[in-house]
């Protein structure tokens, strides 16, 4: 039986050794790599090709979120868990809609990892009960939160051009690092405060931080 190959992706390094002597109990299971930031992960899932990623939302560089849009659009036959400290459904909607296979809160590791990634592995989808309840309270409560409703209509490009204009990087920084001109990040960052119905950068970064676009490195 081929054995399933997972790579860690965590800033944490005891996240990670802790995460690896979860998996590498398992039968036919081999962690093949580990990263610490974003874009490691990224280089290392190119390099590697593992059958499971496990990624953080909060690492340096790229967070999990647009890492998890990366290996949707270029390896999609990768599963993707992201593991986080995050309960809002805000974050949960925003993994998913990224392309994420399951989400898994690092409260829950020891219990639920080994099923989490089985899960993901079969192409099935992992929710745990505490994170499927959150999802269900949204889905009671929609209709009341209109500025996540807001957000609930921005592309993904879009929200990642929020991220990093709330991070404080230019026009023509963000054209170089997303590989775009810099007329089209300013026709993007005019459709964003339309959309939104703001009217300043100080505006938009307050939208971010209240929505979790950005999210405070002490929180991780």
């Amino acid at each position: 039986m081929k054995k399933l190959r997972i790579l860690l992706a965590d800033d944490h390094g005891l996240v990670r050794r802790g995460a690896r002597t979860i998996l590498q109990a398992q039968q036919d299971w081999k962690v093949v790599g580990e990263a610490a930031n974003g874009r490691e992960a990224l280089e290392k899932a190119v390099k590697l090709k593992p059958d499971v990623l496990v990624a953080d939302i909060s690492m340096p560089e790229l967070d999990g979120i647009e890492v998890t849009r990366q290996i949707r659009e270029s390896l999609p036959e990768i599963k993707v868990l992201v593991l986080t400290m995050h309960e809002s459904e805000h974050m949960v909607r925003r993994a998913l809609q990224s392309g994420a296979n399951g989400y898994l809160l690092k409260s829950d590791i020891v219990e639920y990892l080994p099923k989490a990634v089985k899960a993901i592995a079969e192409n099935k989808r992992f929710l745990t009960p505490k994170i499927c309840e959150i999802v269900l309270q949204s889905f009671l409560n929609a209709g009341n939160k209109p500025e996540e409703e807001k957000t609930g209509r921005l592309t993904p490009r879009e929200l990642e051009i929020i991220r990093l204009l709330a991070q404080g990087q230019s026009n023509k920084e963000l054209s170089a690092q997303l590989g775009i001109t810099v007329r089209t990040v300013e026709t993007h960052r005019s459709k964003i405060m339309l959309k939104l119905g703001l009217h300043s950068l100080a505006e938009l970064i307050h939208y971010a931080m209240r929505n979790e676009i950005i999210l405070l490195k002490a929180a991780n």
